[in-house]
C-alpha cells in the first residue's frame, strides 16, 4: 500500500461504488452555464468514455433542447454508460400518473433507467405542494409504479431527505418505504438545500442502509454549507453503494457535489471501485475538458485535477517533496493524471533555486556561490514587484544573465507610441521601433486597438525581419495586475503574457510604473525564449547580458 494509505472502511474496501453524473441537468443550472445540443452530446461521450455508470441527460418534458437531446441519443451506442432520465412524481391531486405530461415523457424516452424526485419533508408537502402526507406517499408510490409498468428501471431521489429526517425521521422514512415498496431500486438521499453537516448525514444513511440492505442506498448533497464532497463521502462510508455529482462541481446556487473529489476520494481512499485504474489517471483530463465545453475558467484551485493541487512553493515543502513526495502530497498526482509543480518565489529556498539553475547549468549545487546569488537576485526583483511562479520562461532567462550565457537576439534603440481617436476600423493606435541586429538597425510600425497592441504588432514585424520563426508565435493571454494602488495612477503594474507557437505555451512578466514599458519587458521576453527554444543563430553584433559566474564556486554556509 505504501506510504499514500487509505482510510480503512470496514467491509467497504472493493465494492463498486455506481456514480450517476448530473452535470447535463443539475449542472446546467449554475449560473453562466448554457449548454447546446451539441455541448450535451461531447460531454455523454467524454463521461462514457471514461466509464461513468450512469448519466443523467436532463428532463425531456422541461425544455425543447432536452426534447432534442433524448431524440439523438436514442442512435447514440454507449460503451459502458446507461441514460437516465429525470422527473418528478405526479402532480398532487391527479386521478393517475398516466395522464401527467411530465411522466409520460419519461416513459417515452430513450433512456432505461428514470429518476424521480419526490418529497419527503413533511414541511414541503404542507406549504409547498399544499397536501396531505398520505397523498404524497401515493404520489411517489404511484408514479414509481406507473415508470415500472413501462418498463423503466427506476431511482428514487428522495428530495430534502435530511431536513425531514431531522424533523420528522418516521415520515421521512414512509417515504422510501413508498418508492421501494413499487419497486425503485435506488434510494437516494438528497441534501437539497446544501446546508447538512456531515454528522447529520451519516447517521441519517446509516439508519437508511439499515432499514433498507437489500436496496441500494444512494446519495446526491448540494454545496450550500461547502460540505458537499465531505457529506458525499460519509454517506459512502455509511454504506451508500451509490453517488451523485456533478463534474467540477457545477451545479445551481453553490453547486454540487464535485464528481472529481468524489471519485479520487473514493477509490484511492476508500479503495471503492469508480472507474478502471487506467481510467482514473484520465481524471484531470476529464475535468479539463468538461470546463472547456462549459466554456468557464478551470478552477486551478480544485483538489487532484487542479494546477495547485500539487503546486509547491515554500522552500522546505519543495525540499521536503523532492527528497519523498509523501512528506507533502497525500496522493501520487499521476494517479489522477496530473502532475507536480515546483514554483519559483522569493519563499523557494536555495535547494529549489539550485534545481531551477541546474537545468540550465546541470553543474550546479545547493551550495555553490551563484545558487545564493540567484536566490538573492529573485527575492529583490520580487520585492520589485516580479513575480515568477508564473513567469517561469523570464525566470530562465534571468538565470542566464546571472550565468553569463544569455545573449540579446535584438537590441531596443528607441520607440514611440502615438495615441489617437479610434479610426473606423478600431485601430486607432500607432507605434514606432527602432532595433538593433547585429550592425543592422531596422524601424518599422505597426497599428492596434490600443498602444500594448500596437507595440506588439511593431515588434513582431520588426524582429520577424531577421527571425522568420517568430510568425508561428502568438500571444494568448494578457493580463495586467497594480502592484501598489495606493500610489493610484502612478503605481506599478505588473503585466504577464502567456504565448505559444502551437505546441507549447509559455509565460513572461514585466514591472514598471509605466504600463507601456512593463508589457514591453514582457514582449521581448517572449520572443526571446521563443527564439532560444528555436536554436535561433545569434547575431554576434548585439550585444551580450552583463555579469558572469563561477559556477562551481562554494557560497557561504
Amino acid at each position: 500500500m505504501g506510504v499514500h494509505g487509505r482510510i480503512a472502511e470496514k467491509g467497504g474496501a472493493g465494492r463498486r461504488l455506481e456514480l450517476l453524473d448530473t452535470t447535463l441537468r443539475d449542472g446546467a443550472q449554475a449560473r453562466g452555464i448554457s449548454f447546446s445540443v451539441e455541448d450535451k452530446l461531447k460531454i455523454v461521450k467524454c463521461l462514457d468514455d471514461f466509464g461513468i455508470a450512469y448519466i443523467e441527460a436532463g428532463n425531456p418534458a422541461s425544455n425543447v433542447k432536452d426534447a432534442e437531446l433524448f431524440r439523438r441519443l436514442a442512435g447514440v451506442r454507449l460503451n459502458s454508460a446507461k441514460l437516465v432520465a429525470f422527473g418528478s412524481t405526479r402532480r398532487a391531486g391527479a386521478a393517475s400518473p398516466g395522464g401527467d405530461a411530465g411522466l409520460a415523457a419519461l416513459a417515452g424516452a430513450c433512456a432505461p433507467y428514470a429518476s424521480i424526485f419526490g418529497k419527503c419533508w413533511d414541511y414541503h408537502v404542507r406549504e409547498i405542494l399544499k397536501t396531505s402526507n398520505a397523498e404524497n406517499l401515493s404520489m411517489i408510490s404511484e408514479s414509481v409504479a406507473y415508470l415500472i409498468a413501462s418498463g423503466k428501471r427506476v431511482i428514487f431521489d428522495a428530495e430534502h431527505f435530511f431536513d425531514g429526517y431531522a424533523a420528522n425521521p418516521e415520515y421521512a422514512m414512509a417515504c422510501l418505504d413508498a418508492a421501494y415498496g413499487a419497486g425503485a431500486e435506488t434510494l437516494c438521499l438528497c441534501d437539497t438545500n446544501g446546508g447538512a453537516f456531515p454528522l447529520a448525514v451519516r447517521g441519517a444513511a446509516r439508519a437508511a442502509v439499515r432499514r433498507f440492505g437489500a436496496a441500494r442506498i444512494g446519495i446526491h448533497c448540494h454545496n450550500d454549507g461547502g460540505m458537499a464532497v465531505a457529506n458525499t463521502m460519509v454517506a459512502i462510508q455509511a454504506g451508500a453503494a451509490h453517488a451523485q455529482g456533478t463534474v467540477n462541481g457545477y451545479g445551481e446556487r453553490c453547486g454540487n457535489a464535485d464528481l472529481c473529489a468524489i471519485i479520487a476520494n473514493a477509490q484511492l481512499k476508500l479503495g471503492r471501485r469508480c472507474v478502471e485504474d487506467g481510467k482514473l489517471q484520465e481524471l484531470t483530463l476529464l475535468s479539463r475538458t468538461v470546463s472547456e465545453i462549459c466554456n468557464i475558467p478551470h478552477d486551478e484551485k480544485a483538489p487532484y485535477v487542479g494546477a495547485n493541487a500539487f503546486a509547491h512553493k515554500g522552500g522546505m515543502h519543495i525540499d521536503a517533496v523532492e527528497k519523498s513526495p509523501p512528506s507533502f502530497e497525500h496522493v501520487d498526482p499521476e494517479q489522477v493524471g496530473n502532475s507536480r509543480s515546483l514554483l519559483m518565489s522569493e519563499v523557494s529556498g536555495r535547494s529549489n533555486v539550485a534545481r531551477r539553475v541546474r537545468k540550465i547549468a546541470p553543474e550546479v549545487t545547493k551550495a555553490a556561490r551563484i545558487a545564493a546569488d540567484v536566490a538573492a537576485r529573485l527575492k529583490q526583483l520580487e520585492a520589485d514587484g516580479y513575480q515568477f511562479e508564473g513567469a517561469e520562461a523570464s525566470f530562465e532567462l534571468e538565470i542566464k544573465k546571472m550565468l553569463g550565457t544569455y545573449r540579446q537576439f535584438f537590441e531596443l534603440v528607441s520607440f514611440k507610441v502615438f495615441v489617437g481617436e479610434p479610426a473606423v476600423d478600431g485601430a486607432g493606435t500607432a507605434a514606432w521601433i527602432k532595433i538593433r541586429v547585429g550592425g543592422q538597425e531596422y524601424i518599422t510600425a505597426g497599428e492596434g486597438e490600443g498602444p500594448v497592441h500596437a507595440l506588439d504588432s511593431a515588434i513582431r514585424k520588426s524582429v520577424t525581419h531577421f527571425y522568420p520563426q517568430i510568425a508561428g508565435m502568438k500571444l494568448t493571454d494578457y493580463k495586467v495586475r497594480v502592484i501598489d494602488s495606493d500610489a493610484a495612477t502612478a503605481a506599478k503594474v505588473r503585466v504577464l503574457i502567456e504565448s505559444t507557437d502551437g505546441r507549447d505555451s509559455w509565460a513572461t512578466v514585466g514591472v514598471s510604473s509605466d504600463i507601456i514599458l512593463a508589457s514591453w519587458k514582457a514582449l521581448v521576453d517572449s520572443i526571446e525564449y521563443m527564439l532560444m527554444r528555436a536554436g535561433a543563430p545569434w547575431p554576434g553584433g548585439a550585444g551580450e547580458a552583463a555579469g558572469s559566474a563561477e559556477v562551481g564556486a562554494p557560497g557561504p554556509n
